[in-house]
């Protein structure tokens, strides 16, 4: 039987958007943490001898091995830094633009002299073509992380920090302030290196959620 010739075009034509969407949806999604600070840079000081440095790092660790081993390799996630090195922040962000990155999150710990608590996710104050998709990325990660863990939401907020300013028009990017570790209820908690992997699945889940 013969097939009209026009009936054959709209098979290869189905035929090419299927071979295009199994291509789209079997490409990993490219994500770079930036384990903040590193080196002579410590970063915030908390209780129990808690150095910012130290715990962010930790969970950009686990991110990693999650995602291996409860993910199935969901992501391809690499690190601004591996080791306790300071790096730039213009190095940080030149990486993740290489990298191609489709999403970018810089991981950190607050301090304050005060008892404040809980955890807040920053955006850049730009408004551009990723601004909404990062404020996006920041509730979700922000609502995995408090409703899952327990902690204070305090919100999504704006600021000009140089890791959002140099990324933001490229892809989504966020900062993310996982609790005050001079608070002594959330420094016990990042004592304890269950609750480091509790909080990096909550950051990678609220990425997948996105």
């Amino acid at each position: 039987m013969k097939i009209p010739w026009k009936k054959m075009l709209q098979n290869v034509s189905f035929m090419l958007l299927l071979l295009k969407m199994c291509f789209l949806f079997g490409q990993q999604k490219v994500i770079v943490i930036d384990p903040g600070h590193g080196g002579k840079d410590s970063g915030a000081l908390g209780i129990h001898g808690l150095q910012e440095k130290e715990v962010v790092l930790d969970i950009a660790k686990e991110m990693i091995r999650l995602n291996k081993t409860l993910l199935e390799d969901n992501f391809d996630i690499y690190l601004t830094r591996y080791k306790d090195t300071l790096i730039s922040l213009s190095d940080r962000t030149q990486l993740a633009k290489r990298l191609h990155t489709d999403v970018f999150v810089s991981l950190h710990c607050n301090a304050s002299p005060t008892y404040s608590k809980g955890i807040e996710v920053y955006v850049h104050t730009t408004d551009n073509l990723y601004s909404k998709e990062s404020i996006a990325l920041g509730l979700s990660i922000l609502q995995e992380s408090t409703e899952k863990l327990g902690f204070k939401k305090r919100g999504v907020k704006f600021a000009n920090f140089q890791v959002l300013r140099e990324t933001v028009s490229v892809f989504p990017a966020v900062l993310v302030e996982m609790g005050f570790i001079t608070n002594v209820d959330e420094a016990d908690y990042f004592l304890k290196p269950k609750n480091s992997k509790a909080m990096a699945l909550a950051i990678l889940l609220g990425i997948t959620n996105y």
